[in-house]
């Protein structure tokens, strides 16, 4: 068994991170990202993650000073695993609730450690990037991620309350040096 690593989306991947996909939407996840879409044109979705000029997953609103992102996959024994998300520079939505780095693990595979292996190998690539601090913002309620970004060195900043646009955030400083 190989050990798992991270990788630029490629449709080699296509068939268990469509399966992962059907996970993450059954729990109300990833709602923006068609099935059919996908099934007809995976290549698109695949250049369009690896494109790094603005947000590659979600259209956001006009006052929105968009950011490259560089989009990874955790792979292990030729099956897509789980996402991570490097914003490269903050604007000030990503200051509050959006941070340079998000994680998610497919829903079939969380609980095992891989939450913890997916940031922990993703703190070289920000740091690569010239991101010696990385922000990582999370939901209140969401303790396995507040536990995986502790366990990894995570400094809890502060916590912002909800808001009619945005929802409430803890915030934290990740040393990726």
């Amino acid at each position: 068994m190989a050990a798992s690593k991270l990788v630029r989306p490629t449709n080699t991947f296509k068939d268990s991170f469509m399966e992962a996909l059907i996970e993450y939407q059954s729990e109300g996840s990833y709602g923006h990202v068609s099935i059919a879409e996908l099934n007809t044109d995976f290549d698109a979705f695949i250049d369009k993650l690896r494109d790094e000029r603005q947000y590659p997953q979600h259209d956001f609103q006009d006052w929105v000073d968009p950011v490259p992102e560089t989009v990874l996959w955790m792979v292990k024994d030729g099956t897509y695993y789980g996402s991570v998300y490097i914003r490269h520079r903050l604007n000030w939505h990503l200051e509050k609730w959006g941070g340079h780095a998000s994680f998610s693990i497919r829903p079939s595979l969380r609980g095992k450690g891989f939450g913890k292996k997916i940031l922990q190998k993703a703190m070289p690539y920000i740091n690569y990037l010239g991101i010696d601090r990385a922000l990582l913002t999370v939901d209140p309620e969401n303790i396995a991620a507040i536990r995986i970004i502790e366990f990894c060195g995570g400094k809890f900043e502060d916590e912002l309350p909800e808001t009619d646009e945005f929802p409430a955030r803890k915030r934290y400083w990740l040393n990726c040096e």
